[in-house]
């Protein structure tokens, strides 16, 4: 993935400092390091579990990230760059690549990471039975750990995707002696991230330490990180304020108010996209038809201007303009248009309307309210239902529309698989269109500097986009506040990371 090429437009709207942020430019200006203070209370969203290898989540890979290292990690651009590897090697016919790993990295528990605890920690997610990381692990046939420094993955394909797939939940580094207690795991990390979890109340907060042999330390400026769930939006304020937040990630409907009292709230054009999951083996959703009208009734110009403030942009796919997967063909592909999504109905013998149900995930949503208005203009009448709690959709496949978040991969090959593969976590169906695999097979086949590249994986956006159900609505703008504090916050098209913030006292 080429920074300059593959999210050009993603980054221009996202500046390498976050917007009105003026107090990052004074991070020089702290005199000593006796300014400095030891804690930052993050508050975004706890993690379902802290085993990267059984997360359903998308979202919990910026909480893992705390505490876990991936072989590469992601830079704010979104490539791919060193982690626990310092450089990686690829044989010249692209079917093996070698990771050579920094020389003396060790656990948070003290005990040695060498490449035979990266290949045990790989093969654990490639054969896990409960292991949601494997579909992004088929190409990789096998693993052997060639020094105490050297790991290869032999490949059944060429693949050009690893570096990027391994700076995401799939290449974070478990603790081998730690995974043996795979329930444990849920609640009792041991990775060699920037911090190490010292307790944990679900649903409550997390509280961390800083990791001194994290290998690169020097760049972690607190010693004690919180993490919190994001603030309500009657409380966002006030959490600033007082305190309970230095950091808070807010929704679109909280960015007024906490703005007006005075905080600056900086906005990133991020990778993930709102979608309508559809189970296209479940009735009426199994008529291609029935779900192209859905689509064609939905003007999501009027959910971005209207239940999302004015953020965001339309979408037909899962990749934001500008990204290399993103593939223009595919722009405005289903139109509003309610007398059509009306005629789509009738040809799908339902003459007389539909009556459906979305599922949300919490009651108050203004994307799904307005949804539902739509689609009953089109005579899709739909009622509104309340996931139940603790439930995962991915895994149950209770409901077959859903009102949900793609939150990205660090791959655009991974992200096909897990939306669109037979396998893929999102594919709630689990049927896969039968050009896909071959497609993304060849995209995996390219370098990611070849110019034959970005014409390859979106030729797999396209095949998955006009034959799947999925109805893709519109890209997702990160707001983040932070207190005149912190200094040193930097902008993320992916993972969130917090190398080099420093916080006041």
């Amino acid at each position: 993935m080429r920074a300059g090429k593959a999210l050009k437009n993603v980054l221009a709207v996202a500046a390498l400092v976050l917007t009105g942020c003026a107090s990052q430019t004074s991070v020089g200006n702290m005199s000593a390091a006796g300014d400095r203070g030891d804690t930052l209370t993050w508050g975004w969203s706890l993690p379902s579990t802290w085993d990267p290898v059984t997360s359903a989540v998308g979202n919990d890979v910026h909480a893992l990230t705390l505490v876990y290292e991936g072989i590469t990690e992601t830079d704010e651009k979104g490539e791919a760059r060193p982690g626990l590897a310092r450089s990686w090697t690829y044989a010249k016919d692209g079917r093996s690549v070698t990771f050579h790993l920094r020389p003396g990295l060790t656990f948070s528990d003290g005990t040695k990471l060498d490449a035979a605890a990266v290949k045990a920690s790989l093969e654990r997610g490639k054969g896990a039975k409960d292991s949601t990381v494997a579909p992004q692990l088929t190409t990789v046939e096998s693993i052997t750990a060639d020094s105490t420094t050297d790991v290869t993955l032999r490949l059944s394909q060429v693949d050009y995707q690893i570096p990027l797939l391994l700076s995401g939940k799939t290449g974070q580094v478990v603790s081998p002696a730690a995974a043996k207690d795979a329930t444990g795991l849920a609640t009792r990390p041991v990775g060699a991230g920037p911090f190490v979890l010292k307790s944990y109340v679900p649903g409550s907060q997390a509280t961390l330490v800083k990791n001194p042999t994290f290998w690169n330390a020097d760049q972690i400026h607190v010693t004690n990180f919180v993490l919190k769930p994001a603030p309500d939006p009657s409380v966002a304020v006030a959490g600033l304020q007082s305190g309970q937040f230095d950091v808070a990630d807010l929704t679109a409907s909280q960015v007024g108010g906490v703005k007006a009292a005075g905080f600056p709230v900086g906005t990133t054009e991020v990778l993930p996209v709102r979608v309508l999951d559809v189970n296209n083996t479940v009735k009426p959703f199994d008529n291609p038809k029935v779900v192209r009208a859905i689509s064609t009734a939905i003007d999501r110009q009027a959910l971005v201007r209207t239940a999302n403030f004015g953020h965001g942009r339309p979408v037909w796919q899962p990749f934001p303009e500008g990204y290399v997967a993103h593939d223009p063909e595919l722009d405005n592909l289903y139109p509003h248009d309610v007398a059509k999504a009306k005629r789509l109905l009738a040809e799908a013998g339902h003459p007389d309307g539909i009556d459906i149900q979305l599922a949300l995930g919490k009651a108050e949503d203004p994307v799904g309210e307005l949804i539902q208005r739509q689609l009953n203009a089109a005579g899709i009448r739909t009622t509104l239902t309340v996931q139940t709690p603790g439930v995962n959709n991915y895994i149950t496949r209770r409901y077959p529309f859903v009102l949900d978040q793609f939150n990205a991969r660090q791959s655009p090959v991974q992200a096909l698989q897990v939306l669109f593969g037979a396998q893929g976590l999102m594919n709630l169906g689990k049927t896969t269109p039968a050009g896909l695999p071959a497609a993304v097979a060849r995209a995996s086949g390219y370098p990611l500097t070849d110019p034959a590249y970005p014409a390859a994986i979106q030729a797999a956006t396209r095949i998955a986009v006009t034959n799947m159900p999925n109805v893709f609505l519109f890209t997702v703008t990160r707001f983040t506040a932070h207190t005149p504090k912190v200094h040193g916050l930097r902008n993320w098209v992916d993972i969130q990371r917090f190398e080099g913030v420093r916080v006041e006292k």
